[in-house]
């Protein structure tokens, strides 16, 4: 498996960990996710597959392109500021990882990110 593939499958348990231990303590799920936990890991998968930085995704802190619709958004953020300081307990190795990632410095965005962003910004939508 190349680096990058390693990289964007740690994303992907990274998120998956924190969506199931704010599921587990939220909705009381002990061995599954509910239904609403399971669309917003089904969510979070489809947006790291369509990342438009590919291999050089930074952190979804430090990225400049918010690629998740904004109510969907703001639930990742909510199981992040949950999940994030308990993830150290629970997830060592990954919550040290997505610290040392989180340090790096996000690349410039590619071009074809750049020309959505752009056209999205001209027709006054954000």
């Amino acid at each position: 498996m190349s680096t990058a593939a390693r990289r964007t499958e740690r994303e992907r348990k990274t998120i998956d960990a924190m969506i199931r231990l704010f599921c587990r303590d939220h909705h009381g799920m002990k061995r599954s996710l509910c239904l609403q936990c399971a669309g917003l890991q089904a969510y979070a998968g489809q947006r790291l597959e369509k990342c438009p930085y590919g291999d050089d995704k930074p952190t979804c802190v430090k990225c400049p392109i918010h690629c998740y619709k904004p109510a969907l958004r703001e639930q990742v953020q909510t199981v992040m500021r949950y999940a994030g300081p308990r993830m150290l307990w629970h997830h060592p190795i990954l919550a040290i990882r997505h610290m040392l990632a989180e340090r790096k410095a996000a690349p410039e965005p590619p071009l074809k990110a750049k020309r959505s962003t752009l056209a999205q910004a001209s027709r006054g939508e954000s």
